[in-house]
């Protein structure tokens, strides 16, 4: 992005939307780091456990397209700010939880956070060019990195303070930034609390293009966000490694799948995103692909006799994979953000917050596909399988609907309106 084409307020608007993005991707989390000492505290079985983590990835879906609207009409500042806050409300709250009920109650305002990628979509978007709209939500969207870091620096925070201590420092992050974003950030001039009705603001959703965007987020960022769950558990059942080192390596997966969209997002600038679709999904396919071959075992028939040999994936070569794997998914992310400023710029969040709904809905019941596939082949690369075929069908989509529509040849790519 060239800094001359823009006012200062627009760099100023993008670096907090991403801190603050990444505060409250940490928050939505942040069950998964305190949820053992939860366990613990109130006697909680580990299906409870399990669910109670989920809560907060469904909620903070659902929540995203009316957070978007709520953008589009009272301006990104002031409903950042306040989902800042109020999160840090139910933050907080988790310190004086007494009943798995009222453990649920929190986890589901927990979800407010997740929902907070709507609006800073439709906010940072407002600010920039259609030409460098892409780069800027890839960049905010490398906000993602606050799971990662959750994931690194939430146990040793609980280990140094406690887990009463880490969430009196996650609710205080949370409500000073909020207090900040309030003070300093922003809305753009073309941005201040447009009026429209519910009925227009979701006109847009009787586009076929929308659910095919959705789609394409949820086999990007759903699949991502599964398979970061899922890993763990396929590490250590393949190569027999402990829940300390499969969780460290699995940030080989997380962590260039946040750091990706930033280089997706400058990608579709410059290329197009419909091109870095093409790729994206033509790679994750053939990631997927090697990565779903189980173990097989053979017997041929020599000059000599019987011949045994096996074809086995090695731990370095799956993690090979698995980080292409991630930074391609993490590029189409970006992808399909460059696609909805461009086609639907006065609905961007409302757009905005139902593709990022499918795709944390992919996040929440793909892990539970997962389990169910491996429960009935009984083959730990039974996800991937799975992720083969949803990227299969993503990809066959975005061809056939372009051989229909009779755009074969790509349009200019700095046109900022793309069709797909």
């Amino acid at each position: 992005m060239a800094k001359g084409n823009h006012p200062p307020r627009a760099f100023i608007a993008l670096s907090l939307s991403t801190l603050a993005f990444a505060l409250c991707f940490a928050a939505w989390t942040l069950l998964s780091i305190v949820g053992v000492s939860l366990k613990l505290e109130l006697g909680l079985t580990p299906s409870q456990l399990s669910f109670l983590i989920a809560i907060p990835v469904l909620a903070g879906s659902v929540s995203r397209p009316f957070l978007g609207m709520l953008t589009e009409r009272f301006g990104g500042r002031l409903i950042m700010s306040i989902t800042l806050m109020v999160s840090a409300v139910f933050v907080y709250l988790l310190l004086f939880t007494t009943s798995y009920i009222v453990l649920l109650l929190i986890a589901l305002g927990l979800g407010l956070a997740g929902g907070s990628f709507a609006v800073g979509v439709a906010h940072v978007s407002a600010w920039f060019d259609k030409k460098e709209q892409g780069t800027a939500l890839g960049i905010f969207g490398m906000g993602m990195i606050g799971t990662a870091v959750n994931n690194l620096a939430g146990p040793l925070l609980q280990d140094a303070i406690g887990w009463r201590g880490t969430i009196e420092i996650y609710a205080l992050g949370l409500l000073v930034m909020g207090i900040l974003f309030i003070a300093i950030d922003r809305d753009p001039p073309s941005n201040q609390g447009v009026s429209a009705t519910i009925a227009e603001r979701l006109a847009p959703l009787r586009d076929l293009r929308v659910w095919r965007f959705s789609f394409f987020y949820f086999v990007n960022f759903g699949a991502f966000v599964a398979l970061t769950l899922w890993l763990p558990q396929v590490l250590m059942n393949i190569y027999g490694l402990s829940l300390t080192n499969a969780s460290l390596l699995t940030l080989l997966f997380t962590l260039p799948g946040s750091l990706g969209r930033g280089i997706g997002g400058w990608f579709s600038d410059r290329y197009g995103a419909r091109v870095m679709m093409y790729l994206t999904l033509s790679v994750s396919l053939v990631c997927a692909f090697l990565l779903s071959y189980p173990p097989i075992s053979y017997r041929i028939q020599g000059v000599d006799g019987p011949i045994d040999f096996s074809l086995t994936m090695g731990l370095i070569p799956m993690l090979v994979l698995l980080f292409v794997l991630a930074c391609f998914m993490s590029m189409g992310m970006a992808a399909v953000f460059k696609y909805i400023p461009a086609h639907y710029p006065e609905s961007v969040g409302t757009v905005g917050g139902i593709v990022g709904m499918v795709g944390g809905l992919g996040g929440f019941f793909l892990p539970i596909v997962f389990g169910l596939l491996n429960s009935l082949m009984g083959i730990w690369q039974s996800c991937f399988m799975l992720v083969f075929v949803i990227t299969l069908l993503a990809l066959l989509w975005l061809h056939l609907s372009i051989v229909r529509s009779g755009e074969r040849r790509a349009l200019p790519h700095r046109s900022g309106a793309e069709r797909v």
